[in-house]
């Protein structure tokens, strides 16, 4: 027996915002990130729908991007204290994310961070609260999903939190929120809900409910991404539902170990000054995994299923594979994003000498390989890595070296 669960209500399309009109109940209390949703209305738009359902409205600002465990924490407090029956999560997936952990500390104040990341193993959950994630970026699709990621600075590594119980009971896609973003968030994003997209259709857990949403989102992010991230506010639209079919799919047939790489290197060399933003370390890693597992012969044929539906030709298993590789890393440097970590700027965009200096990250390869390997996501992915064959894909994945193993 499988399970495939998405929020009861999604609403979507312009205006969706006016949904929060219809809620029912008494308090609501609001998760926002940085200035974006407040400087351009839509804080205040959240606000005063609320309070015309008749609720009494709390804000909780200034959740980071990539959150921490002491955000958590304060956010939960903040919620004890209020004792709300909305959690209304607003902006991209950071402060959706640490919503959803705050909510389960909300309901659960004695349990423990570490008890959190049990993976399916949180307790029942709306006992106190029901949740609602509104996106403003168009790739985390975390508004439909049973994750959410968190980081402990003390240790650099993000830690994902997966139960279908933190998949939201509301979610609303409105993409006037989207046509706000940057070009660099277009791209990351974008890139990142292609990655969903992909590890969904390969990964072992994958069937026939996720198999449509995950070609059709791969269809609509090759036709729609670039042309977004060169401002046209209609792809700017369309992938805002592409993200979010994306996220269907994968937090139903899961991930693979692209995610696994991504959340163990995204914050371990800030001491270096930067983090490697997760959607542009997973358009660098993806290429790499797909050649990896594509040895796989029951991968390969799906990664040859995806090219065939990208209409990108090929007339063998192996072309195809490789031809989707070369798609996936011409879309890289259309949006310029690395193609590796020896490459990658502290400002994200390539250069010839990246913020990562070599000897640091081979002194470290050791133990992100293993961290990566105990990933949530890494059981689902469809050629399990040994310790020393995911040190040789990280080491590809900085120097951009063939995988040939």
């Amino acid at each position: 027996m499988a399970r495939f669960t998405l929020p009861r209500d999604l609403y979507h399309g312009k205006g969706a915002l006016e949904a929060l009109k219809s809620f029912k109940g008494k308090k609501a209390i609001v998760c926002v990130g940085g200035s974006s949703m407040k400087r351009f209305g839509f804080l205040d738009k959240t606000v005063n729908y609320l309070k015309e359902a008749g609720m009494e409205v709390s804000v909780f600002e200034g959740i980071e991007a990539d959150p921490s465990v002491e955000t958590v924490m304060r956010g939960a407090d903040a919620m004890i204290k209020f004792q709300p029956d909305w959690i209304i999560a607003l902006g991209g997936g950071s402060p959706i994310d640490a919503a959803k952990a705050m909510w389960i500390k909300y309901e659960y104040p004695d349990i423990t961070f570490e008890e959190m990341c049990k993976v399916f193993g949180l307790p029942t959950l709306r006992n106190k609260a029901h949740f609602c994630a509104i996106s403003s970026t168009s790739g985390t699709a975390t508004e439909v999903t049973a994750f959410s990621i968190i980081t402990d600075y003390s240790k650099g590594i993000k830690y994902p939190i997966a139960d279908f119980e933190i998949t939201p009971d509301v979610a609303i896609i409105d993409p006037d929120l989207a046509e706000t973003m940057p070009q660099k968030l277009v791209a990351h994003t974008g890139m990142d809900a292609m990655t969903h997209s992909v590890e969904a259709y390969v990964s072992t857990a994958n069937n026939d409910f996720t198999d449509p949403l995950a070609l059709h989102s791969i269809k609509m992010i090759q036709k729609c991404l670039q042309k977004s991230y060169n401002g046209d506010m209609a792809c700017r639209d369309s992938m805002h539902n592409a993200q979010c079919l994306a996220g269907m799919a994968f937090s139903n047939a899961l991930l693979g170990i692209v995610h696994s790489m991504a959340h163990k290197t995204g914050a371990i060399f800030a001491d270096y000054g930067a983090h490697i933003i997760h959607g542009a370390a997973n358009a660098m890693y993806l290429p790499k995994v797909i050649a990896f597992n594509a040895k796989n012969e029951t991968a390969a044929k799906r990664y040859a299923e995806i090219a065939d539906f990208m209409g990108l030709g090929g007339s063998s298993v192996e072309e195809k594979v490789k031809l989707l590789i070369a798609e996936l890393r011409k879309m890289n440097d259309e949006l310029n994003i690395p193609h590796c970590i020896k490459n990658y700027g502290a400002d994200s965009y390539p250069c010839e000498n990246g913020f990562v200096p070599e000897n640091v990250f081979l002194e470290r390869l050791h133990d992100i390989s293993v961290n990566a390997i105990g990933d949530a996501c890494t059981g689902s992915n469809p050629r399990q890595p040994s310790v020393i064959e995911m040190e040789k894909l990280l080491k590809c994945c900085y120097y951009d070296t063939e995988v040939d193993f």
